[in-house]
């Protein structure tokens, strides 16, 4: 039985005109017959998502201009439902394939991969597996790649609103947690990092975020 128009469609949320076009070269060379859309901004994927209802597949750019680290992901997440969503960037590190993976992407691809590369990634994520490419982690990033593999899921959903800028009650209203159980979190994700406050944890997990984080620490 052939695809309903909307299941056949892919939404590629990236900054850059000749990445988006790229990308979505490669996506319709994934899947024949596929329909791209494309966003410049984690906004912008959002008001698509609620338009259209559903994607098979979304790719979506670690840097947005509206995201810290994986904000994008987890509200693409929560807007998108069961579409997966894979991470695309040009920053090969362990500590981001490891983030990505514990806050439940489909993927983790890089930009820089060859064109028939990412054809056979897309196409794997299509199929319903997921793809993560093996970045051997050295010195303080395997360190931190580890310190990140503690952390529960819940924890690090609490990480990533913390470096979005987020104070305690905001979070809990976020992600439908109480205020006490946010603070519980924090403590142990303080404890799991080796860091006793707020701007340590922040600054622990720089290469988490991408190198920005809300509030002015950069690296």
């Amino acid at each position: 039985m052939p695809q309903s128009n909307l299941s056949s469609r892919i939404l590629i949320a990236d900054d850059h005109p000749l990445t988006r076009e790229g990308l979505a070269l490669a996506a319709r060379a994934a899947s024949q017959g596929v329909s791209v859309d494309t966003a410049g901004s984690v906004n912008e994927a959002l008001s698509m998502v609620s338009e259209r209802s559903s994607y098979r597949l979304i790719l979506l750019d670690l840097v947005l201009p509206d995201a810290h680290g994986f904000s994008g992901l987890m509200q693409l997440q929560h807007a998108a439902k069961a579409t997966p969503v894979a991470m695309i960037s040009a920053k090969e590190e362990a500590p981001l394939v490891e983030a990505a993976r514990a806050l439940g992407a489909a993927g983790f691809l890089y930009k820089t991969r060859p064109l028939d590369v990412l054809v056979g990634e897309i196409r794997e994520i299509l199929a319903g597996n997921c793809v993560f490419a093996h970045v051997p982690g050295s010195g303080s990033a395997a360190g931190l790649s580890r310190r990140i593999a503690s952390l529960s899921s819940a924890q690090l959903k609490v990480l990533v609103a913390l470096a979005d800028g987020r104070l305690n009650k905001q979070i809990a209203g976020d992600l439908a947690l109480s205020e006490a159980t946010v603070k519980s979190h924090l403590s142990a994700i303080f404890r799991k990092l080796g860091v006793v406050n707020r701007a340590q944890a922040l600054l622990a997990v720089q290469p988490l975020l991408g190198g920005q984080v809300a509030g002015g620490v950069s690296a």
